[in-house]
């Protein structure tokens, strides 16, 4: 529970790991509002992401970072980027790893985690397709290797265990004034959410490099009484990729459309128009003025 006295606690939580091990899941279950895109591909989420849970007394702002990875091109260096400057303004760091990666992994961000100041919190995620003696493995290796961590086994996919992480991090945040407003569950716009939205629904239904040549940017969002109408353009790198895309005669689009209009309904609790478009920039993942105009640049 929250600290029972007159004290506020509020602070910024930053949630790193590698790739697929489930901080996206995580993140959205313990803020309660799906905010980030979760599919079984990795690197799907581009940025940094917040996610602001409130009560009376405490208020947590956590941050879904893009996955630890090797940069092959200037838009992953820039989402590793989001991921060092997570580590440098944590109130407390929450580190998801799981049963199935290798627990060295990226071995230079395990030793960044022994030696960081502020509260590490390590979550061992899907325990529920591994064995107890696996898990009991897992823990005492990562208690040997950041000693000062609490280390929790849990299911993010099954909300195995969130409660004792959710108590663990309240305890652990900073007595401060609250950042943001206390109705505020976000810091990022209706438009940052069209657009992972559509992203999610391009993971979903294609393959390969598909997925990661691709950038969504909301042309138009205008909020009417009785619909949102929102116009998207979805950027790829090369003609062939358009032609995926859009399908023959249009019908892999219109797919992804619909599911896209369908989730943003739900999510917005309106009707939805949604009309997509396609182009090639084929540049865009390297180009330093089109990676600020997407965020990626500062």
């Amino acid at each position: 529970m929250a600290d029972s006295g007159s004290r506020h606690r509020a602070g910024f939580v930053n949630i790193i790991g590698n790739p697929n091990v489930g901080k996206s899941t995580l993140m959205n279950a313990l803020v309660g509002e799906r905010l980030s895109i979760v599919t079984a591909k990795a690197q799907t989420t581009r940025h940094r992401i917040m996610g602001i849970v409130n009560g009376d007394d405490y208020q947590i702002v956590y941050s879904d970072t893009p996955g630890i990875l090797k940069p092959n091109y200037r838009l992953q260096k820039n989402m590793l980027n989001f991921v060092d400057e997570a580590l440098g303004d944590a109130d407390v760091i929450l580190y998801v790893t799981d049963t199935v990666e290798k627990a060295d992994k990226n071995e230079e961000y395990v030793e960044k985690l022994s030696r960081i100041e502020c509260p590490v919190i390590i979550v061992v995620n899907k325990i529920d397709i591994s064995t107890q003696d696996k898990v009991m493995e897992l823990m005492a290796w990562w208690k040997e290797r950041v000693p000062k961590a609490v280390i929790y086994p849990a299911s993010a996919q099954e909300k195995f265990n969130l409660e004792n992480i959710f108590e663990s991090i309240v305890a652990a945040l900073p007595v401060a004034p609250p950042w943001y407003d206390k109705d505020t569950f976000t810091d990022k716009n209706m438009r940052f959410f069209a657009s992972e939205i559509i992203r999610e629904k391009i993971f979903l239904n294609f393959s390969q490099e598909i997925p990661y040549s691709c950038q969504v940017e909301i042309d138009e969002f205008k909020e009417g009484k009785e619909r949102y109408d929102i116009r998207a353009t979805i950027y790829v790198m090369r003609d062939s990729q358009k032609g995926i895309i859009i399908g023959k005669g249009g019908s892999s689009l219109k797919k992804v459309g619909t599911e896209a209009r369908v989730d943003m309904e739900d999510f917005f609790q309106t009707k939805v128009f949604l009309s997509l478009f396609v182009k090639v920039d084929s540049d865009w993942r390297e180009n330093r003025r089109e990676l600020k105009r997407f965020g990626y640049e500062f």
